[in-house]
C-alpha cells in the first residue's frame, strides 16, 4: 500500500532557514523532507512497505535548500518503510541512491545531504 504522499505545491516549498516553523512529526501524519545538498536536485522519492516500490511521490523537483511536506493519507499501514531517493544525473537521467530503512511514523524530518540520508 502506498502510505504517504509528498505535497509539493510551490507555497509549501521553503528555504531551510524556516525549517523550525515547518517541522512535523510522523505520529501526526506528516514530516518534512529537506534537500540540504550544495547542488543536487531530488527528482524521485520512493517508498516500499514490503510489497513493492511506490510510484514517485514528488510532483516537482526539490532543489538545494528546499524542503517539502510529506503527508500520510492512510489510517493504517506499515510504519517501517524502505526509502529511496532519485537524484538528477548529469545527463538528465535519474540516479538512484542506496535504499535506507525508515520508520515514517516516528520521523519528523528527513535530511538529504550530499553524502548521507538520515532522519529524526
Amino acid at each position: 500500500m502506498n502510505f504517504l504522499k509528498i505535497v509539493a505545491c510551490a507555497s509549501m516549498l521553503c528555504l531551510t532557514g524556516t525549517a523550525a516553523m515547518a517541522q512535523g512529526t510522523g505520529s501526526e501524519g506528516y514530516f518534512q523532507v529537506y534537500n540540504n545538498t550544495e547542488g543536487n536536485i531530488v527528482v524521485g522519492f520512493y517508498t516500499d512497505d514490503g510489497s513493492s516500490w511506490s510510484d514517485n511521490w514528488l510532483s516537482d523537483a526539490l532543489g538545494p535548500g528546499e524542503n517539502v511536506r510529506a503527508e500520510f493519507y492512510a489510517d493504517t499501514g506499515n510504519c517501517e518503510q524502505v526509502l529511496q531517493i532519485g537524484w538528477l544525473g548529469n545527463d538528465d537521467s535519474e540516479v538512484l541512491d542506496e535504499p535506507i530503512s525508515i520508520d515514517i511514523c516516528e520521523a519528523s524530518n528527513v535530511y538529504l545531504d550530499d553524502n548521507e540520508i538520515y532522519f529524526d
